[in-house]
C-alpha cells in the first residue's frame, strides 16, 4: 500500500494526526507516524519513534531533553528526522509527508521537507503559512496551507482543513508520473524585462536538444536555481538576469541568498552570465519603498512592484562583488560573461525610463576590470534583448558544454 509520513509530535497534537491518518487510511493511504515530540508521552503508536529519531540524531532522547532550549531541541528532532525521511524515500517505502503546526512544528518539518528530494510530495498545514514563507519554504516545492484556526483540536473549521490536507497529499502520492524523455538540463534566470532575450535562447538550447528549466529572479527563484545546479541535475547554466545582485546590494524585495552565482563553480558546469535586469531595484507597491530614495528614478511596473533605477556607483559594487563571486571557482575557463553595452533591460533602451549609459559602462568597466584574465568577456554594443546576442549566449553555452563533457 501506498504510505505517507504524518511528521508530527504526538504529545501534543496527536488527536489532529490521528484524524489526517484516518483521512488517509479511508483513502487506500497508510499513514507513516513519525513521532518527534520531546516532551510528555506519545498519544499514537508511532511506526518511527521519538526515541529513533533522536538516535539519527547522535543523541537519547534524554540528551535531547537536556538541551538548554527549545530551538536546540527542534534543531536535533529536525536532524535525527531529516536522516530517517531521507533513508525511508530511499528504500521505497514513503511516497509523500504531511506536517502540522505552529512555528515550532513548522520550522522542524520545513527543514526535514528542504532536505527531500525536488518532485517528492510535501505539505504543511501551518498556522504561519499565511505571512511570509520564505524562510521556511526555501528552494523547495513545498506546498504550506494555511490553517485558520490553530493546530488543537478537531472542530469544524479545522476538520475540512485537515480533510483537504490529507486529500491533497494523497493525491500527489498515488498520482502517476508522466514519462518524460530525459534530456540534458540547463538552468536560465529571467525577469519580465528580459524575457526576449532569455525566450530566444531558450528555443535555440531547445533546438540543439536540451532542456531548458527557466527561473524567475525573485530571490527565491535565483535560490532555487542555485540548488539545482548544485544538486548536480544541470549540465549548464545561462545565468542571462542577475538582478537579484541588486536588490541584495541595495535592500530590495526580490534579493537573492549570498551564494548566487556560485553553484555553477561548485557543480563544475559551464555558466554564461549577463547583467540582466541588474539597471533597477525593485520594491513592492510605491508606498513600501524606502523615503531615503524618494528623489531616485523610479518606473511603475505595476501595483504591486515598482522599480528604481540603480546608480553608478550601486552597479560598481555589484560588479565587484559579481567578479569575487565568478573568480571564486577554481575552472575559472568554465565561465562566459556576455555584456550588452546597449542596455541592461527592456526599459535600459534609448529614450527608455531607465536609460543610462554612463551607469551601464560603470558596471561593465569595474565587472570587466575585477574579473580574472581566465574569464572570457564578451561585449556587444546591442541592448541585452538584441535576439542575435541571446542565440550567441545560448550557442557559446553549447560549445562550453561540449567541450567540458570531452574533457571527462
Amino acid at each position: 500500500m501506498t504510505a505517507v509520513a504524518l511528521l508530527g509530535t504526538f504529545d501534543t497534537k496527536g488527536p489532529e494526526y490521528k484524524f489526517v491518518g484516518d483521512v488517509l487510511a479511508r483513502m487506500g493511504v497508510e499513514p507513516h507516524y513519525v513521532d518527534v515530540g520531546v516532551l510528555g508521552s506519545s498519544s499514537i503508536d508511532a511506526n518511527v519513534t521519538r526515541d529513533e529519531i533522536a538516535q539519527a540524531a547522535g543523541m537519547s532522547l534524554n540528551e535531547v531533553r537536556e538541551l538548554p532550549d527549545r530551538g536546540a531541541a527542534i534543531a536535533a528532532m529536525a536532524r535525527g528526522a531529516t536522516s530517517v525521511a531521507l533513508d525511508l524515500i530511499q528504500r521505497n517505502q514513503i511516497a509523500g509527508i504531511l506536517a502540522l503546526g505552529g512555528t515550532g512544528g513548522t520550522t522542524l518539518s520545513a527543514q526535514v521537507m528542504r532536505a527531500l528530494p525536488v518532485g517528492f510530495p510535501k505539505l504543511i498545514v501551518s498556522t504561519v503559512a499565511s505571512g511570509e514563507t520564505r524562510h521556511y519554504v526555501g528552494a523547495k516545492d513545498i506546498t504550506l496551507m494555511y490553517s485558520v484556526v490553530d493546530i488543537a483540536g478537531v472542530n469544524a473549521i479545522s476538520a475540512p482543513i485537515l480533510s483537504n490536507a490529507a486529500a491533497a497529499v494523497a493525491g500527489m502520492a498515488l498520482a502517476e508520473r508522466p514519462e518524460i524523455d530525459a534530456k540534458p538540463v540547463i538552468t536560465a534566470s529571467m525577469f519580465g524585462l528580459t524575457t526576449p532575450a532569455v525566450t530566444a535562447a531558450r528555443e535555440r538550447l531547445e533546438s540543439l536538444g536540451y532542456e531548458v528549466l527557466v527561473f524567475h529572479a525573485t530571490g527565491a527563484g535565483g535560490d532555487s536555481m542555485e540548488a539545482i545546479v548544485e544538486a548536480g541535475l544541470a549540465v549548464g547554466v545561462l545565468d542571462i538576469t542577475t538582478t537579484e545582485l541588486a536588490d541584495e546590494l541595495v535592500g530590495g524585495v526580490f534579493a537573492a541568498s549570498s551564494s548566487r552565482l556560485t553553484a555553477a563553480g561548485h557543480a563544475g558546469v559551464p555558466h554564461v552570465v549577463s547583467p540582466g535586469a541588474l539597471d533597477m531595484v525593485n520594491f513592492g507597491p510605491a508606498s513600501t519603498v524606502p523615503a531615503e530614495h524618494k528623489d531616485r528614478t523610479f518606473y511603475h511596473h505595476n501595483d504591486s512592484v515598482t522599480l528604481m533605477r540603480t546608480s553608478a556607483e550601486e552597479l560598481q559594487e555589484i560588479a565587484r562583488r559579481m567578479a569575487n563571486r565568478l573568480n571564486a571557482r577554481e575552472d575559472r575557463e568554465a565561465t562566459i560573461v556576455f555584456l550588452p553595452e546597449a542596455g541592461f533591460s527592456g526599459i535600459d533602451v534609448e529614450e527608455g525610463a531607465f536609460f543610462d549609459p554612463a551607469a551601464d559602462a560603470a558596471f561593465i568597466e569595474t565587472l570587466t576590470n575585477g574579473l580574472d584574465p581566465t574569464i572570457r568577456v564578451i561585449r556587444r554594443p546591442v541592448n541585452i534583448n538584441d535576439p542575435e546576442f541571446a542565440v550567441e549566449m545560448a550557442d557559446t553555452l553549447d560549445r562550453s558544454i561540449r567541450t567540458t563533457q570531452k574533457g571527462k
